[in-house]
């Protein structure tokens, strides 16, 4: 049976009629993941979600300012879904909070996610679906953490995809540094972040129980340090230094390829094949850094571009391919397994992102059906009953590495129902720059 695409107008009347909109309607019946940036669905690619235009950006925009976020994704099912989307405010440990939607959303707090395009000229079909964050439909009305949770046929549990954002009203001024550890043992693996929060228009009675800090380095959720506690504190200024909480392993530049054309072999590319419908972009073999030498080369901490050279609008004419990633290694771990990480992967550790072990190659394969465009990963290990992955096995580690760090600042002061995003700063280890 066809399935019908309700106009915006008929879906509101539906949710007015249901009592949602504006209702007080809280996440009940949600899990944890769905407050963590998630991919529940294998058709489901390339979820991206910056501030619009700028693709390497931070989900962080200013309480009332003029920037937009933009959502976008893929479903490989190349039809036309009925998804619709809600926004839900979290606290700064990214629960949802106690707010009622008619605190933090002035409009709809349900809506059709109905911004869609289908691909063109491609070898494989998917639908292009995006929606800026305000839109026409709703504004945010407080600072802090939200979660956009995209799920189909009005039905919360059948949830598609979540992702997190931030909004902030900055109202304290963050000075920070990336530096070489103190402490010896750390000296040439690793970087410390040192953080000043000066607040002279804020009243802040107690920083210690008033204050949450966060940091995260390079978009990785699983190294998202939180809930730091000052070192000193000043009048009107908080420090965070000296914290070992804040030493954080430097890892190494990340691995990168280049698939924007296909007609041609970029640098890593061993060969490109077309079978099946569609093309085989098959990686050189990447050996272990672990032992050798730091090397400095540019690159984008992770994240991806998607291009296509011989397009117009890669968001609809830039096609999929099947890539090949080997890692030799001698014999297969027992404890734990082998992931290729970055934003390609989501910077989660899904299945289709988990290596196999091929024992008569003795090497971990991987292949990923991924969008035309520059990517950056890294190889990392996932030791069983652990939650944060160990690059070091093959990557190394050297305090030279460029790495971006993000700062978040939230404050509550006695009696606030939540936590308010009071400042956001992005940190390079070359050098400090603000998040747009």
């Amino acid at each position: 049976m066809q399935k019908v695409q309700l106009s915006p107008m008929l879906f509101y009347i539906l949710l007015l009629v249901a009592g949602l909109a504006n209702s007080g309607a809280t996440a009940q019946g949600l899990r944890p993941e769905q407050f963590e940036d998630r991919i529940f669905r294998n058709n489901i690619k390339t979820v991206q979600l910056h501030v619009a235009g700028w693709e390497m950006t931070y989900p962080v925009i200013e309480l009332g300012g003029n920037d937009e976020l933009i959502l976008s994704f893929d479903d490989m099912d190349g039809d036309v879904k009925n998804y619709q989307y809600t926004i839900i405010h979290c606290n700064a440990d990214w629960t949802p909070s106690t707010l009622f939607p008619s605190d933090y959303i002035d409009g709809f707090y349900e809506n059709p996610l109905d911004n869609y395009r289908l691909s063109f000229n491609t070898f494989l079909s998917y639908t292009h679906y995006s929606l800026l964050i305000p839109g026409f439909d709703f504004m945010i009305k407080l600072p802090g953490n939200y979660a956009v949770i995209v799920y189909e046929d009005f039905n919360q549990e059948n949830v598609v995809l979540t992702r997190r954002f931030m909004v902030s009203e900055s109202r304290v001024h963050i000075q920070a540094r990336v530096h070489q550890p103190r402490l010896t043992m750390y000296q040439k693996t690793s970087q410390q972040v040192s953080i000043n929060i000066m607040h002279p228009d804020l009243q802040v009675y107690d920083p210690h129980s008033e204050f949450y800090v966060t940091v995260m380095q390079n978009n990785r959720n699983d190294k998202r340090i939180a809930d730091i506690k000052p070192m000193h504190i000043r009048s009107r200024e908080t420090a965070y230094e000296h914290d070992e909480r804040l030493v954080f392993q430097a890892g190494n530049e990340f691995r990168n390829f280049d698939t924007k054309s296909l007609r041609y072999q970029t640098e890593f590319i061993r060969n490109i094949d077309f079978f099946g419908g569609m093309h085989h972009v098959e990686l050189h073999p990447s050996r272990s850094r672990e032992y050798g030498r730091y090397f400095s080369h540019h690159d984008i901490n992770g994240r991806f571009l998607i291009r296509n050279e011989e397009g117009r609008d890669p968001s609809v004419d830039a096609d999929y391919v099947m890539v090949y990633f080997t890692l030799p290694w001698n014999e297969p771990f027992d404890n734990g397994n082998v992931y290729v990480l970055g934003a390609l992967s989501d910077w989660n550790f899904y299945d289709w992102n988990m290596m196999s072990y091929n024992h008569a190659a003795r090497a971990y394969e991987l292949t990923m059906l991924l969008k035309q465009g520059y990517y950056n990963y890294q190889f990392v290990f996932l030791k069983d009953g652990e939650s944060v992955a160990d690059a070091s096995i093959f990557e190394g580690n050297h305090y030279e590495t460029e790495n971006d760090y993000f700062i978040m600042v939230y404050h509550r002061p006695p009696g606030s129902r939540y936590d308010r995003l009071v400042g956001t700063l992005q940190i390079n280890s070359t050098g400090i720059r603000t998040v747009r």
